[in-house]
């Protein structure tokens, strides 16, 4: 039977690094921004580019639903894999240590009969696409943004690197059990490496199931990208309020720095940790600090407030209770936390 209270004491713990995190990200906003031309600003911002932010936004949810269902091997319909990212960033903005992801794991792994491993399995993947597409985009606008021309032959090459890690991903993918027998067949030292390292990349590797044939693994990539790309007009849009004359690139160069600051751990919503990103971002582009601010807090307020009309709407749907996701939660990390511990 498992001890729930040691759990529910370490889980609280958790939050600490992530709160920290993000109150450091507010501390530097308040010392280095100039909070005075915040309220000013917001008062500048357009009603109509707010609409058309909003529509962006649903329209992106929408694409990314669409990414999942590949992902998973077009499994799932629509609708479900389409409310499963919904209630997932939903619950990202409500719960610590992005439990949002295992949620729509548990969610939709148990409503489809696919397992709640597997399904966690293609979350990884599709978490992996991203890194490749935020990688891709800022070493190639990273030269444009320094101004150095001899470092654009290093961001293509840099690029062509990641472009060749998806192809390598696909090759691994058709001889995902060849590479799961030589894995375990390692006699590894470490006892870490044994048990927790090992079956994380096996969960990967199954999660590669669902891009053995060609135009699933394509017609995957292809929905993350125009994830990606709409990502991309969203940002331009919103700095071109600003900077009129802003290329397209800069709007990739905020999305994909962006993506790299709220992987950090920091609290629900990545509060304070979205601010600071995309002050960060517009500030190295020539953007007052103050000015970024403002618009980074509307971005970020028409992000939670489309997930949580959408998320929340799917979990009425689907007939899902709070406390009935928290206690699927707990009890899936105790289990998996015992088990590694008697493996060790």
């Amino acid at each position: 039977m498992i001890d729930s209270k040691p759990a529910v004491k370490k889980l609280d713990l958790r939050w600490v690094p992530g709160v920290l995190i993000s109150a450091l990200a507010i501390f530097a906003i308040i010392r280095f921004a100039n909070i005075k031309d915040v309220g000013p600003a917001l008062r500048t911002v357009k009603v109509g580019f707010v609409l058309l932010l909003l529509g962006l936004s649903v329209v992106t949810l929408v694409v990314r639903g669409m990414a999942w269902k590949s992902i998973l091997g077009n499994k799932v319909n629509f609708t479900t894999a389409f409310f499963g990212v919904c209630e997932g960033y939903f619950l990202n903005n409500l719960l610590p240590f992005r439990a949002g992801e295992l949620a729509r794991g548990l969610f939709v792994g148990r409503s489809s009969g696919l397992g709640t491993v597997h399904v966690l399995s293609t979350i990884v993947i599709e978490r992996a696409f991203d890194i490749a597409f935020a990688a891709s985009i800022i070493l190639l606008t990273l030269p444009k943004v320094v101004g150095a021309s001899w470092m654009r032959p290093v961001g293509l090459t840099a690029f062509a690197v990641v472009m060749a890690g998806l192809l390598a991903l696909f090759v691994i993918s058709k001889n995902r059990y060849r590479v799961k027998d030589w894995i375990e067949s390692r006699n590894f030292r470490s006892a870490f490496i044994n048990t927790r390292i090992v079956p994380q990349v096996n969960k990967l590797l199954d999660g590669l199931e669902a891009l053995v044939h060609p135009a699933q693994f394509f017609m995957s990539i292809f929905w993350i990208g125009m994830t990606w790309l709409l990502w991309v007009v969203i940002y331009h849009l919103a700095v071109s309020q600003l900077v009129e004359t802003a290329p397209l690139w800069w709007g990739g160069f905020i999305a994909s720095l962006l993506a790299l600051g709220v992987a950090i751990p920091s609290a629900p919503a990545a509060v304070g940790v979205y601010e600071a990103s995309v002050v960060g971002a517009f500030s190295i582009l020539g953007v007052s600090s103050g000015m970024a601010l403002a618009y980074a807090i509307v971005l970020h307020v028409a992000q939670i407030l489309t997930t949580t009309v959408f998320g929340l709407w799917g979990m009425i749907r689907d007939g899902r209770r709070f406390s009935d996701i928290l206690a699927s939660i707990s009890v899936k990390r105790q289990v998996e936390e015992s088990s590694n511990n008697q493996e060790i």
